[in-house]
């Protein structure tokens, strides 16, 4: 008689490989709702600068801050926003939107960020999707929602002077920021209830309402300025920068709630134009520069930069979109006393998942071209997107990250949340990198954005940032064209520098030189500028939509 074999032992799941900061994890008040926990200290520096209006040269104090945003919660409460509801924030860099996002929170609202430049169509779509039930928007924008905000009983806030035929549901303001702040309902406020709604495609498709709560947006906060030896060393002496728009988490959360938190100047600028730019930063001796590549690779390539007086300036940081190591170098020549160094965010992950190690406080040494150290009070690891194993270090695969930070969901749409999230808590970022033996992260490229030579992969950011360094090239984005025998081949789309006269030819060339034979681009398609989101990253999609038309040129 045979006897039956036993089953073979159940296979060992593989223990995940996790990163950690080499910083220790403090203590979070995660518990606290973002207003509270922003102005904990408050009292240190009630009279010093909170918000300089670098188009007025208006400045308002910490104390007048903290008292207008309770009292335009007041005044919201009274045009009927109640605990849960979101307003709109169709606004540039202004004051109103930063008292408008404070009264929100102190309301148990939610406040959703929307690019005034959309399109009607666009700024609809986010309206819609948000249940909005007040937007806050200029007079020139009020014409993109004023249909939509009639048919809806929606009523529009304008920060500047009424529309000459304004409609019953359009008023100033000011009107908001005049009520009584005694008179702010008292409301219990959950930590993971929805403070921040910014919108986002995610690694794929259209844009998602990213729920950010107050536990999430605390603890991102704190993870880059509290401890005794912060990630993000930043003080009450500090001046920051704000020339990203703030309805870009990138600006909302390291500028503005970073610099709340700890008691820093936020200079507000509306737009960016290089020269005016630069006077704001000597004239109120900016000692804090985060910026987004296209403002990093034009202060590297202008030579207006050397007229002024950049000396007070002691941090530079990158984000949003890789930088390459020579564009690095040029521009730390630019500011003599500064520390550069890049961080790594997404909306989704509250944004900032890690950042250089050389601004902490007791700074480490970096390396040229690292995105910083993952962030204290946070896990990550690298996984193989074909197998979803955890890889050790210096083996590039998705970038995975877990945390209180991390974004609650997506609004409303639960089966996107779980194509980013996973069973274990893991958001999958869509980003290819890697971990080397110092700690630090390295980002090769976007999971969608690898091109594919015969099963070789392709990153385009290598070779944009060669592109780059070219003299006559002002700007750059490579992506993968449809070819029968390789699969995908890279092209080219260059901006040429004022003046220019390079060629096709001479780019073939100059790429041939510095790279292995299938990275080599096969075609130049000159363009007067390249697409961007407004943090900085380049919209692919739109250049491969060029290429689908045969509209390349």
């Amino acid at each position: 008689m045979e006897i039956a074999k036993p089953p073979p032992p159940p296979q060992k799941q593989q223990e995940d490989i996790i990163f950690r900061s080499k910083l220790p994890d403090i203590y979070i008040p995660n518990h606290l709702p973002l207003h509270s926990y922003i102005f904990q200290n408050i009292s240190d520096h009630r009279s010093n600068p909170c918000l300089i209006n670098g188009a007025t040269g208006e400045i308002h104090t910490y104390a007048e801050v903290e008292l207008t945003a309770r009292r335009v919660a007041v005044g919201l409460s009274k045009h009927g926003i109640k605990q849960h509801d979101t307003i709109m924030l169709l606004l540039p860099n202004s004051p109103e939107f930063v008292f408008s996002f404070l009264a929100a929170s102190y309301l148990g609202a939610t406040s959703t960020m929307a690019n005034p430049f959309f399109t009607p169509a666009e700024v609809l779509k986010q309206a819609k999707a948000s249940k909005a039930k007040l937007i806050v928007t200029q007079n020139c924008y009020v014409d993109k929602v004023m249909t939509h905000a009639l048919e809806h009983d929606i009523e529009i806030a304008c920060i500047d002077a009424l529309p000459p035929s304004a409609a019953k549901n359009v008023f100033h303001f000011s009107e908001l920021a005049q009520s009584d702040e005694n008179e702010l309902p008292e409301v219990e406020i959950d930590p993971n209830d929805v403070v921040a709604l910014p919108y986002s495609s995610g690694t794929t498709g259209l844009p998602k309402g990213v729920m950010l709560t107050h536990k999430g947006l605390v603890t991102s906060v704190s993870q880059q300025v509290d401890g005794e030896n912060p990630h993000l060393y930043m003080n009450s002496d500090d001046v920051s920068m704000c020339v990203l728009p703030l309805f870009h988490i990138y600006a909302m959360n390291s500028i503005l709630l970073c610099s709340l938190r700890v008691g820093s100047a936020i200079l507000l600028v509306q737009k960016y134009e290089i020269l005016s730019f630069l006077g704001l930063m000597e004239r109120y001796k900016v000692t804090y520069g985060p910026f987004v590549p296209p403002i990093v690779l034009a202060i590297a390539k202008s030579e207006k930069v050397d007229d002024y007086d950049l000396s007070s300036v002691r941090m530079v940081q990158s984000g949003a979109a890789p930088l390459g190591k020579d564009v690095e170098e040029a521009v730390s020549a630019k500011f003599p006393n500064a520390t550069l160094g890049q961080g790594y965010g997404m909306t989704e992950a509250g944004p900032v998942l890690a950042l250089c190690l050389a601004f902490a406080k007791e700074p480490f040494k970096v390396k040229s071209g690292a995105c910083g150290t993952v962030m204290r009070n946070a896990e990550m690891k690298i996984v193989d997107p074909e197998t979803e194993n955890s890889l050790p270090r210096n083996q590039p695969g998705e970038i995975c990250i877990r945390g209180d930070q991390i974004m609650k969901g997506y609004l409303n749409d639960p089966e996107a949340t779980e194509r980013t999230i996973d069973k274990g808590g893991w958001l999958h970022t869509g980003d290819i990198g890697y971990i080397d033996d110092d700690d630090e992260l390295f980002i090769v490229d976007r999971l969608k954005e690898i091109i594919k030579y015969n099963g070789f992969q392709v990153a385009p950011a290598e070779i944009e940032a060669l592109l780059l360094n070219h003299p006559n090239i002002s700007d750059a984005a490579v992506v993968g064209m449809k070819d029968e025998s390789a699969g995908e081949v890279p092209v080219a789309f260059v901006a040429k520098s004022n003046g220019s006269q390079i060629t096709e030819e001479e780019i073939k060339q100059y790429i041939s030189k510095q790279v292995v034979y299938y990275k080599r681009i096969k075609k130049v398609f000159f363009t007067d500028s390249i697409p961007k989101a407004p943090s900085g990253k380049i919209l692919r999609k739109d250049l491969r939509a060029r290429l689908a038309a045969g509209l390349a040129n």
